[in-house]
């Protein structure tokens, strides 16, 4: 049984230790207490404190830190963000050089592809001129031939207007089969 069913039995008369008053008790609990106060005030107290306080500064010290380095990476983090963006601003202006550039080499080809197509147009007319100029002078030299060779045959047989007609038409027919490879005629 437990102690509070023995108290019910003996009549409820007596009441519980626990419940009762008694000075010598309560003196002797408040000089110990008071004791037990003045022993953790003067040895136990200030060391506790302490140690919460040293504590607590840790945790202060951490926490500031910890806001320290999370100012100092988002500082960080802005530097590279903008690292970035320059880097990007350097590779688009690197690119819109390098355009402009193969732009000026390309106008820079056209140009010169222009001048040697008209310095080659140039010397084949040229050529052209001064082949005619040959083939001229060589036409020249060969009708005054031809011509000294019908005046040569009329002077031979003086005849009349047509028949001088004739004989030239007759003296170039003779001409035209004999002509060598070079345009001139065999006399």
């Amino acid at each position: 049984m437990n102690i509070l069913g023995v108290m019910l039995q003996e009549g409820g008369a007596e009441t519980s230790p626990f419940f009762s008053l008694n000075a010598g008790v309560m003196i002797w609990t408040v000089i110990i207490f008071l004791g037990l106060l003045i022993v953790l005030g003067r040895y136990a107290w200030k060391p506790i404190l302490g140690t919460l306080e040293a504590r607590e500064k840790r945790i202060r010290d951490i926490l500031e830190a910890a806001a320290q380095d999370r100012a100092e990476a988002t500082k960080a983090l802005e530097e590279h963000r903008r690292q970035l963006a320059e880097a990007r601003q350097q590779a688009q202006q690197i690119m819109a050089e390098g355009r402009l550039g193969a732009e000026h080499i390309r106008q820079e080809m056209l140009e010169t592809a222009r001048r040697q197509q008209e310095e080659l147009l140039a010397r084949a007319r040229d050529d052209i001129r001064r082949e005619q100029e040959v083939a001229i002078g060589q036409l020249r030299r060969e009708a005054v031939d031809l011509s000294l060779a019908a005046a040569s045959r009329l002077v031979e047989k003086r005849l009349d207007s047509a028949e001088d007609r004739r004989l030239v038409q007759q003296y170039l027919a003779r001409i035209s089969p004999e002509q060598d490879g070079t345009g001139a005629g065999v006399r």
